[in-house]
């Protein structure tokens, strides 16, 4: 995600062709994305953090969204499970920042092919 301005409630940012303002911001608690690109997406995308105890913490990944027209295809057979394999390598990266052991969710075939059609960068 790239936010030119920084992470701040208005603030405009992207990550490939998503485009979102962010309309929430409490960086102990939540971060809320509305989509404002591509045409055809409605609604809201946040992650919310919650401390379970002092050593333990949850983060929950929420998407409130319709499609309609255009929104849909794209949703449906691109942005879904490309969607998906980004929120995975999120989580990893998240999880691999308190753990001595890493962990790596590997891509599934058809984001392999979506990334490798459409020459989106891949894992370094």
């Amino acid at each position: 995600m790239i936010f030119k301005e920084g992470i701040k409630g208005g603030a405009s940012g992207d990550h490939g062709p998503i485009r979102y303002t962010v309309e929430k911001y409490n960086p102990k608690e939540l971060i809320q994305f509305r989509f404002t690109k591509p045409s055809g997406f409605i609604g809201t995308h946040r992650f919310e953090i919650k401390e379970i105890q002092n050593n333990q913490t949850q983060v929950t990944h929420i998407i409130e969204m319709n499609t309609k027209g255009t929104g849909t295809i794209i949703w449906l057979f691109a942005i879904r499970s490309l969607h998906n394999a980004l929120l995975e390598d999120c989580l990893d990266k998240i999880e691999n920042n308190f753990n001595k052991i890493k962990v790596h969710t590997k891509w599934n075939w058809y984001v392999k092919f979506i990334r490798n059609t459409f020459k989106l960068s891949s894992r370094k």
